[in-house]
């Protein structure tokens, strides 16, 4: 698993490994990220669907729920197949705007 932390974002990668495992490792590095906004880029898995993304809902809502920031960026998957709780992009570009939107947002108590 590898983070590439941008100021008060990090960027979760993975490469070659399933769903689950990734979440399970995510999951066991989470006390490294919990602070921060956090995008988790799904572009390394060549076989993507919604249940798979469903998979980060519980950690998404969480995060959340401390006042950060959530984004899985993955163009397998459109934001339409998820429910509104789970934010998805299809460019790490529209993540980081987001990230930057729902700062902004916070900063205004909206």
């Amino acid at each position: 698993m590898i983070f590439d932390k941008d100021g008060t974002t990090s960027i979760v990668y993975q490469e070659k490994i399933s769903i689950a495992t990734f979440l399970e490792n995510l999951n066991q590095a989470y006390a490294k990220v919990k602070h921060d906004n956090l995008i988790v880029n799904l572009f390394s898995f060549e076989t993507l669907t919604a249940s798979d993304v469903l998979e980060f809902l519980e950690l998404s809502k969480n995060h959340k729920e401390n006042g950060k920031s959530f984004v899985i960026v993955t163009n397998k998957v459109s934001y339409d197949e998820v429910p509104d709780k789970i934010m998805v992009t299809p460019t790490l570009q529209e993540a980081k705007d987001i990230i930057e939107m729902e700062e902004i947002e916070r900063d205004l108590g909206l």
